[in-house]
């Protein structure tokens, strides 16, 4: 009985201290695309990411771990840069991931779909380009979606509606174009709904909860302005025109009754 009772410590021991080969890589590949130029990172090593866990107690600044897996990165106003490695998906125990205020550039992974147990996705304040996958809205434990001031660019996937999950939403000062998807503008239900901070500061996003868009042409005040203007210079000038028509007509008749007079009077 004893000898069961060490060896099922030694192999809960051995379980806590190793680490999970998923965790390595997805750690390895993302040290490579970001970079650390204020060196916040420096325990981000090779041998660390070999074991980086220990139960609950993680040995890299900024991860937290979870029975020996890397479950929460907190990487927040580093002054990092680079880029997202699509190997993140790797940290298939990830349940947070928050890179936000820093310079990261470059698009958002569309592997991050493998992350199945993400709830709360958090890339804000950075300089992520390109579209927002589609593909996010196959993490159905979504309930933070934050990507406000990047420069993401392309339409809202209407397919983010979808997630019953999500209460926090933010796309607010990007570049986004098109219709807000009523999936995320409009909700019913007993859905969380978003308001029209979640959506201002894309010039060319329009749609429920933004306000109606200016017309980009004429207004219609510029428009009846333009037309009375129009009009009044079609009347002097044709008014002008009837004048110069009186006038030479009359000198026409003038210069007529003129000559039947001459032709009527006498030569002396």
């Amino acid at each position: 009985m004893g000898f069961l009772i060490l060896l099922l410590l030694t192999f809960t021991t051995l379980s806590l201290s190793s680490s999970d080969p998923n965790d390595e890589a997805c750690l390895t590949q993302l040290s490579q695309t970001l970079k650390d130029p204020l060196n916040n990172l420096q325990n981000w090593t090779k041998s660390t990411f070999a074991n980086p866990c220990s139960g609950f107690t993680s040995y890299l600044p900024g991860a937290t771990c979870n029975n020996g897996r890397i479950y929460k990165l907190s990487l927040t106003n580093l002054s990092l840069q680079g880029s997202i490695s699509p190997f993140l998906s790797n940290c298939t125990n990830l349940q947070s991931l928050d890179l936000s205020s820093n310079s990261i550039s470059g698009p958002i992974p569309q592997d991050l779909q493998y992350l199945v147990n993400l709830a709360v996705l958090n890339l804000s304040s950075n300089r992520l380009e390109g579209e927002i996958p589609q593909q996010l809205a196959l993490c159905a434990y979504l309930n933070v979606i934050d990507l406000h001031d990047n420069l993401l660019t392309g339409q809202i996937p209407q397919e983010l509606g979808l997630l019953a999950r999500l209460s926090a939403f933010d796309v607010s000062n990007n570049k986004l174009s098109g219709p807000i998807p009523a999936s995320l503008g409009n909700r019913s239900g007993n859905l969380p709904r978003f308001n029209a901070t979640s959506f201002g500061g894309n010039k060319d996003l329009y749609g429920y909860p933004l306000p109606p868009m200016r017309s980009k042409g004429l207004s219609v005040l510029a428009i009846v302005g333009i037309g009375l203007g129009s009009g009044l210079a079609s009347l002097v000038i044709s008014f002008t025109g009837v004048c110069i028509w009186l006038k030479i007509t009359e000198e026409k008749m003038a210069a007529a009754e003129e000559g039947k007079i001459g032709q009527f009077m006498p030569d002396y």
